[in-house]
């Protein structure tokens, strides 16, 4: 070590005591140091004196400036008196005990590791070592190793490790020079190199030796010896060792003695920590093995069973938890195959592609064995998750975000030639009409515009399928109904015709929630079909509600088949529907069932599902986040780990099965009856556990074996006021908002006759967990060890005969798009030119509709015509994603306010072309698929090279887009509206190159980064007027993982500034007006109006005139006119609410604000799950 030089601090007078005795020292360091060691006693005798009677001199020793700490390691390296070693030990023991960890950071900085770690391997040769010393250094490593990282090295590297191992075996039952041993041993262990060579060492048989049955001696020796066999416990060679010798039995029986007679819970921290020794050994497959052999599940199932009343002792409850469900057996689920139930032939299956991967797969993949080895604490510790953690790990990682400049610089390429994109112009007649032919006098001369045909199918080869399978459905060219038509050639039926239906509509009194009378009753219309109706019972309910069904469906079975009478005459039950038309402008449930007869889906649903066909009216105000209550998630688990210990309670009964195609319902008159064989249904398999428990599985999506997560089903046959346990048991997701106060959504037939047809939230004790069952690494997509969540919830049932059905969220299926397109035609306001085309087919062979809206011309002069066709055009999509129903309320809401009547939508459709295609999936949507297409890909990943025959939709909305471009016509604003599962609130994701790089290290010329910041100015505008909308939530940085997405590709091929997803909640919001609400489709129809309002703010701020004002001030005078002109609450429809207006702030960029990226991530400003709330219960 240099020699020292004492530096007086500012401040510090120099006439300071300790000061000039730590100059004495200095210069005795040295040849001085070995000659007069009484001298150097004396000195550190005094020095040691001052600081244990007073604070000051403490500071001045380890203040920022002053050399006291390296004069005082100088002397330790230097002398070799005993005495005055000892001396200044307990310095710096006294030093380094207060003042936390800076003081001991100084120590370490300065050197103090290496000095007493030489110290310690020079004093190791004598024989015997003095005790004192020893202590004394040990003391201090103990306290200075967690302050150095490179600690364990060092240690190693000198060979501490031995002396302090040595001197360990040589002192067990010395508790004197015990303790500080074991204290260094459990810093050592802490690095992964050193646990092995402990463990080759006999370190671990040495802590059994030291750990034992309850006693209340040597407690602190006792708790530093379990930490250290903990820590040495996470190396896999070390737990094999622990196997091996049958210590697992040993630490059982140990926590066993602890809990039983620790009954004044003084000991908690021991307890603690044997269970974390568990917990270290059962990271290893030989672990768990051993602890399922001593019967390590049913000793912690009792012993933390008689800890839930005591809620100081949850840390055990909790780690006994973790335990048991890691060692929990792992199995596949109940099903023959993981593959979805229902089979569709694609046209062709491209090598490499997932459905290649999916059905090249071998025979037994689905099995599951216990592949993993590794310690699994951070991905099985999920209770103690808080709702950000995984944005912070994302967040500090940045492993996604795009780091080509190149990449990021928008390009506008022309993939196709102009002369194949001018197929398009077909849906663009509006850019060439005349409108010679409309009376512009009338006021809806525009509306049900004739449309474009439908855009020719790619001829398609002959698919044979095999060993039986039926043929694919839909597979008709396009234009072929047409052209048949023209010959007069008799159409082919249709995909499915409806059976006898008896209906009534409700009187008016009803939707007050006012039953009918007897004399009502009698005064019932009559049936379709000449059939006499008969008042409706309500035992009768599920059996009408089986007559609300489409006849001619092959996928047969469940509640619906066969329920109607061949005889016309026959008496059948009246279904009331209550008349909501008035509140219920867009619905209609006999067109309904019309739009169902003409929806091709692959299981061929023969039935109709009540709330689809009744409609839903959203009540006044959101509805609560739920609270969850204090421990459910724990209560929860150990239910589901009772099931291996008592096996026998278990039912194990299959009440509902997809994969039975004959026969899907099993009703023996005691369990609840299932179903989910309709439109967007999705519930594969219902298997009863205990007499009011179900776990429910959830079918893949078509040519996938995964994503898991829309559900759509009803219950019948329940008993009223008894809680029933739903378990889905197949989800994927590592987190879910029903973690986080989300509920399912609940719809009661019985309600909605009587007068409240409407989808509700409900469900208590509702959490989301990891389960025992899993997939194969090969079934996972080499995803080692991939486990299944269950997502939980418990409902009373509160009337009698009731059929309920329960979703995801909101359902919005493709016929009710259907009709909500043909109802808005009927309902549209005055000078709307509204054009529907059939963009394609689908591979199913569902028309996939594109709307054209816009406001007609004044007249047919040059003038007017000019205006509209220099309209700037905004292209609107949604529902990509099957399973994000909210996408398509969002959709409703905008598509209500650019056909409404009010001021505010006349001006927008002066303003704007607009293209929107309101569903792109809708083949994903029939079959009640959560993500992908029939094709079994993610849609939203394709639009890069999209396949024209697997990917129809995709190829042809980017064909509009492209012929746009060509002529010179790119949209102005490009938006796909989607759901997020794991955020709150609504908000944007953006592109941009600066954000982009700002989020990574790579540096650019401020040349490549420059950009118009007006990409964020649509956000910043609904962070204004849309309660729901927050701006912190948004992100424009752009990654590797999404650039095959509808955003990235139109910002980045199309040079689209403004190209955007809008995501909305699945849950409620965390701010504004909707905080601590969950969110309902009145809240969801409103954002899609109030994106309207900022469009036609937009407008203002980018026309010509506001680009070519010389001054800001200006720009803000127009802004401020146009919100005092426009300043009004908005109703387009008596579904669709826009709040008044608030003045915009043109917004300065702060590239330092929250932008996160597009994972599934949580927004900073998450509230506090339970465990955080009461802290003590991580698994609440």
């Amino acid at each position: 070590m240099n020699k020292p030089k004492m530096a007086l601090e500012k401040g510090v007078p120099s006439s300071s005591r300790v000061l000039m005795l730590l100059g004495q020292l200095e210069r005795m360091n040295g040849e001085a140091m070995l000659s007069d060691a009484e001298v150097s006693r004396q000195i550190t005798s005094k020095i040691l004196h001052l600081i244990q009677t007073q604070e000051k001199t403490r500071k001045e020793l380890t203040t920022k400036g002053s050399g006291g700490m390296e004069v005082i390691l100088a002397s330790l390296e230097n002398t070799r008196d005993l005495q005055t070693i000892l001396n200044i030990l307990c310095i710096l023991n006294e030093l380094l005990s207060v003042g936390g960890g800076r003081r001991i950071g100084v120590c370490v900085s300065k050197g103090g590791t290496g000095v007493l770690l030489q110290l310690l391997i020079s004093s190791s040769k004598e024989t015997p070592p003095n005790e004192e010393l020893m202590m004394h250094v040990h003391t201090l490593l103990a306290k200075i190793g967690p302050k150095d990282r490179k600690f364990g090295v060092k240690a190693r590297l000198t060979g501490a490790l031995n002396v302090t191992v040595n001197l360990l075996k040589q002192n067990v039952n010395n508790n004197k020079l015990l303790l500080p041993c074991l204290q260094v041993l459990r810093v050592y262990s802490a690095n992964s190199v050193n646990a092995v060579s402990l463990g080759k060492s006999g370190v671990v048989e040495l802590m059994f030796k030291v750990i034992g049955p309850y006693s209340k001696k040597n407690t602190s020796v006792m708790k530093v010896a379990l930490d250290t066999l903990g820590a040495l416990l996470k190396s896999k060679m070390n737990a094999r060792r622990a196997v091996e010798r049958a210590q697992v039995s040993a630490l059982l029986a140990i926590y066993q003695d602890w809990h039983r007679n620790d009954t004044r819970h003084r000991h908690t921290l021991i307890r603690k920590s044997i269970l974390g020794c568990l917990k270290n050994v059962t990271n290893s497959k030989l672990g768990r093995k051993a602890f399922i052999d001593a019967d390590g599940m049913r000793i912690l199932y009792h012993t933390s069973t008689e800890c839930l009343p005591v809620r100081t002792l949850d840390s055990l409850v909790n780690t006994s938890s973790l335990i048991m469900r890691k060692c929990f057996p792992k199995n596949r689920l109940p099903l023959p195959t993981i593959k979805s139930s229902y089979q569709y032939a694609l046209p062709h299956v491209p090598a490499g592609g997932p459905v290649a991967q999916l059905y090249n797969q071998p025979p037994g993949v689905d099995d599951v064995v216990d592949e993993s080895d590794d310690n699994e604490d951070m991905e099985l510790d999920t209770e103690n998750d808080t709702e950000n953690e995984e944005d912070d790990k994302d967040k500090a990682e940045n492993d996604d975000i795009e780091t080509d400049i190149a990449k990021l610089q928008p390009r506008q390429t022309q993939t196709r030639p102009l002369d194949e994109l001018r197929v398009y112009e077909r849906f663009f007649l509006e850019l060439s009409e005349d409108f010679q032919g409309f009376d512009l006098t009338d006021s809806r001369a525009g509306i049900g515009v004739t449309p474009a045909p439908p855009l020719p199918k790619p001829p398609k080869p002959i698919t044979v399928p095999a060993g039986g399978q039926a043929p694919p459905k839909g597979h008709l060219e396009a234009g072929l109904a047409a052209s048949r038509l023209e010959k007069g050639e008799p159409q082919p039926p249709g995909p499915l015709e409806l059976e006898s239906i008896g209906l009534s509509r409700a009187p008016e009194k009803l939707l007050m929630g006012e039953s009918l009378s007897p004399a009502a009753q009698d005064h019932t219309p009559q049936g379709e079909a000449g059939a006499t109706p008969r008042a409706l019972e309500p035992s009768d309910l599920s059996g009408s509600l089986s007559r609300l069904a489409l006849e001619g469906g092959g996928g047969g079975g469940g509640s619906g088949s066969g329920g109607g009478s061949e005889d016309g005459g026959a008496e059948q039950g009246v279904l009331e529907v209550p008349d909501t038309a008035a509140m219920l402008p867009l619905h209609d449930p006999e067109l309904y069932i019309q739009m169902a007869k003409g929806t091709r889906s692959v299981p061929s649903y023969a039935e109709v599902a009540y709330p689809d066909y009744c409609g839903h009216l959203a009540p006044s105000t959101p509805e609560p986040i739920l609270e969850r209550a204090y421990g459910v998630q724990r209560a929860k688990i150990f239910q589901d780990i009772e099931r291996l210990i008592h096996p026998n309670d278990i039912l194990d009964k299959v009440v509902y099965d997809l994969d039975l195609q004959s026969c899907p319902v099993i009703d023996d008159g005691e369990s609840l009856k299932f179903n989910s064989q309709f439109e967007s249904g999705n519930l594969r398999k219902a298997v009863q556990v205990r007499k009011f428990e179900y776990d429910l599985i959830l079918n893949s999506d078509i040519n996938s074996n995964h994503y898991h997560q829309w559900f759509y089903f009803e219950v019948s046959s329940m008993q009223v006021g008894t809680p029933y346990r739903f378990n889905i048991i197949n989800c994927e997701k590592a987190n879910s908002q029903f973690n986080y106060g989300m509920q399912v959504l609940m719809y009661s037939v019985q309600e909605a006759i009587g007068g409240r047809p409407q989808w509700g939230r409900t469900g208590q004790d509702i959490c989301y967990y990891k389960n025992h069952f899993s997939r194969s690494s090969i079934a996972a997509g080499g995803q080692k060890g991939k486990s299944y969540y269950t997502m939980t919830f418990t409902v009373t049932f509160q009337h009698k005969d009731d059929v309920c059905y329960f979703a995801y969220h909101y359902p919005y299926t493709y016929s009710t798009l259907k009709m909500h397109l043909q109802k808005l035609q009927e309902k549209c306001g005055d000078g709307v030119y509204l054009r529907e085309d059939v963009l394609c087919e689908t591979l199913g062979g569902n028309p996939c509709p594109m709307l054209t809206i816009t406001a007609m011309p004044d007249s047919t002069s040059p003038t007017h015509l000019n205006q509209l066709r220099g309209r700037p055009v905004v292209f609107l999509t949604a529902r990509v994603h099957p399973g994000e129903t909210n996408a398509s309320w969002v959709m409703k809401g905008t598509l209500e306010f650019l056909t409404g009547s009010s001021p505010l939508a006349q001006s927008l459709r002066a303003c704007y072309l607009f293209k929107i295609i309101p569903m792109l999936n809708p083949d994903g949507v029939i079959n009640g698929s959560h993500r992908c297409s029939l094709s079994g890909e993610d849609l939203n990943r394709q639009w890069q090279s999209p396949n024209l025959e697997l990917h129809p939709t995709i190829y042809h909305a980017k064909g509009l887009l492209q012929y746009l471009n060509a002529i010179q016509r790119a949209p102005l604003v490009f938006c796909d509206y989607h759901g997020h599962s794991r955020k709150k609130n609504v908000f944007m994701y953006g592109c941009s190159i600066k954000e982009t790089v700002w989020q990574t290290n790579i540096n650019a010329p401020s040349c490549e980064l420059h950009e118009d910041l007006g990409y964020r100015t649509l956000p910043k505008l609904l962070s204004q007027l849309a309660p729901a909308f927050s701006m912190s939530s948004c992100s424009f940085v752009v990654e590797r993982s999404k650039e095959a997405t509808a955003r990235v590709v139109v910002w980045r091929e199309l040079g689209v500034q403004r190209s955007y997803t809008m995501e909305s909640t699945l849950c409620g919001c965390d701010q504004g007006k909707y905080k601590g609400m969950q969110i309902g489709t009145r809240e969801l129809e409103e954002m899609g109006a109030q994106l309207c309002v900022a469009l036609l703010r937009l407008h203002r701020l980018t026309s010509p005139l506001e680009l070519h004002t010389h001054t800001h001030t200006h720009l803000l005078e127009v802004e401020n006119e146009l919100i005092e002109t426009r300043r009004c609450s908005v109703t387009t429809s008596p579904t669709t609410y826009v709040l008044a207006e608030d003045e915009p702030v043109l917004e300065e960029v702060d590239y330092s604000a929250d932008s996160d990226t597009d994972q599934d991530l949580q927004d900073p400003t998450e509230p506090l799950s339970d465990s955080e709330l009461n802290d003590k219960d991580p698994l609440s």
